[in-house]
């Protein structure tokens, strides 16, 4: 249980981090792929959080609750994972033609 609460942490800290390198950043793809990235590290806190509500509660709303977090995030993972991975291609392209 104490390993989801790190997960917890961790996820949120790096989507802090990467919301502020999108907010930051000046060129539209490297912005596109800083937004996926904190948008996945958002995914993994609500799927974590999911778990780690089923493991401190117990009760028929808890898991009903924790299932719609744990398909919530797990959805915004995959699709997020997809969107960085396909902007990541770009992002070396984008900065040798900026310069």
């Amino acid at each position: 249980m104490l390993i989801f609460i790190f997960l917890i942490v961790i996820s949120a800290v790096f989507y802090f981090y990467y919301k502020t390198k999108q907010f930051r950043a000046t060129l539209p793809i490297r912005k596109k792929w800083y937004a996926a990235t904190a948008s996945l590290f958002l995914g993994s806190f609500i799927l974590f959080f999911g778990i780690n509500q089923l493991m401190v509660f117990t009760g028929i709303v808890t898991y009903i609750i924790s299932g719609i977090f744990i398909i919530l995030g797990l959805a915004l993972v995959i699709h997020n994972y997809k969107a960085a991975r396909h902007y990541h291609k770009f992002v070396a392209e984008e900065t040798r033609l900026n310069q």
